[in-house]
């Protein structure tokens, strides 16, 4: 499985389908505001979402979508980043219930070698996340300073701090 990529990998217009998808439950989204300290009852009370929302049901809290698409972007994208530098916009488009699945893709807009250090370059993409049906929910773009090649060697290759197995 690769897990990431290099700058001389990323081919502008080249789009990268994201899988698995994700369901979402009650309990991650529950969870998600909790552990952020969301409480807002259209993600947290059904009986509010029910009777005074326009949905009629709980709403998944974006930031959690928002989330699981950078989450599964990770091995096609910055699995190998040195730093993820800017989220330029961040867009949701519909929301997502408990019950429906993610899945995502994001395109290569462009890239650029690094003007300071020439063992990396920024890679421009963006995010599309969508639902079981094609709905797209959320759209973000963000710059990643990914390696080089060369970058990759001199720090011991592709998984330069896993352990060998003693015998």
């Amino acid at each position: 499985m690769q897990f990431g990529r290099t700058f001389e990998e990323f081919e502008v217009g080249a789009v990268y389908k994201h899988w698995p998808g994700k369901t979402v439950t009650e309990y991650d989204d529950h969870l998600f505001c909790l552990l952020t300290m969301n409480h807002h009852p259209l993600h947290m009370d059904s009986n509010y979402a029910e009777k005074t929302t326009d949905f009629g049901k709980n709403v998944v809290v974006g930031n959690y979508v928002y989330s699981l698409l950078l989450g599964m972007s990770v091995p096609d994208v910055s699995g190998k980043a040195i730093a993820n530098l800017e989220v330029e916009s961040l867009k949701h488009i519909a929301p997502t219930f408990h019950g429906d699945t993610i899945y995502g893709e994001t395109t290569v807009l462009d890239k650029t070698p690094s003007k300071s250090k020439n063992d990396r370059g920024i890679v421009y993409v963006e995010t599309r996340g969508f639902k079981q049906d094609g709905t797209v929910v959320c759209v973000f773009r963000r710059k990643v300073m990914v390696p080089t090649e060369t970058y990759i060697k001199e720090r011991g290759g592709e998984q330069p701090g896993r352990p060998t197995p003693a015998n």
